[in-house]
């Protein structure tokens, strides 16, 4: 299995990684967004957190009530430009995620009627800026800027995303093929995630330290921006972002369906 890199995942996975009665029930390995789903798409791997959007391509089956979402800011989405946003022409992306350039693109379109052209580059802000009209960070990148610090117009596409719909955000889900989502696994995970959210005052002081990050920061971003359980309006989030991104594509995205086949 394929779990994320960045610090939202830790939650997830530290009971995988530190519960004894868990450590031996996964094949755990780490990678960012979008090859988790690079991996569940070539067979590598039966079961990730992958990024809706490729949730919702590949046409897998995700675990409904666990997850990485926000209501609100979230913090580590930051859409950063140089120039005012409705004159934003080329926008810098980073590689690692497709669902947050989707949401990107929602934002940009809906709120500022533009849809730039997209570059993938490394997540490195003054390289990002030097080349297009703005830049898009996610996960630990964006954690390290502070966008009150920077001379850019910055948002946070979190909080874009809930005061355009209300609705909660979801980035990424645990998800695989049908044959991979089992109850099994679905209890494996719930616990796991469990566990981590009991020990969130272990997780801050290492995280920080590991990614040389302020503690009050890690603690406030995993305790306040991020939400790993999940209840109804999540699921009514996802649908609309993906209905969202569907009309922007002007394409068909799937329905995306929760373990045993309901969709959502």
């Amino acid at each position: 299995m394929c779990a994320v890199s960045y610090l939202n995942t830790v939650p997830l996975v530290w009971g995988l990684l530190h519960k004894d009665s868990l450590q031996a029930v996964f094949d755990l390995r780490f990678a960012v967004p979008s090859r988790c789903a690079d991996e569940l798409a070539s067979g590598e791997a039966d079961l990730g957190i992958v990024p809706v959007i490729e949730m919702a391509r590949q046409k897998l089956d995700y675990f409904p009530g666990l997850g990485i979402s926000s209501v609100g800011p979230v913090r580590s989405i930051l859409l950063i430009s140089k120039v005012p946003f409705r004159q934003i022409k080329t926008l810098a992306t980073d590689s690692g995620s497709r669902t947050s350039v989707m949401l990107s693109r929602i934002i940009l379109a809906e709120k500022f009627g533009v849809e730039p052209r997209l570059i993938s580059q490394p997540p490195e802000l003054a390289t990002m800026l030097g080349t297009c009209d703005a830049a898009l960070l996610i996960g630990d990148a964006a954690l390290y800027v502070d966008p009150a610090q920077l001379p850019f117009e910055t948002l946070d596409l979190g909080a874009e995303w809930t005061a355009l719909t209300g609705l909660p955000m979801v980035f990424a889900v645990w998800a695989g093929r049908k044959e991979a989502v089992r109850e099994l696994y679905g209890k494996a995970l719930a616990e796991s995630c469990r566990y981590g959210l009991e020990h969130i005052e272990e997780i801050v002081p290492r995280e920080a330290a590991s990614r040389k990050l302020a503690e009050p920061l890690v603690h406030r971003y995993l305790t306040e921006h991020i939400i790993f359980e999940f209840g109804p309006r999540h699921a009514e989030g996802l649908a609309e972002y993906l209905k969202r991104a569907a009309a922007l594509d002007r394409v068909a995205i799937p329905a995306a369906t929760v373990s045993g086949g309901v969709p959502v």
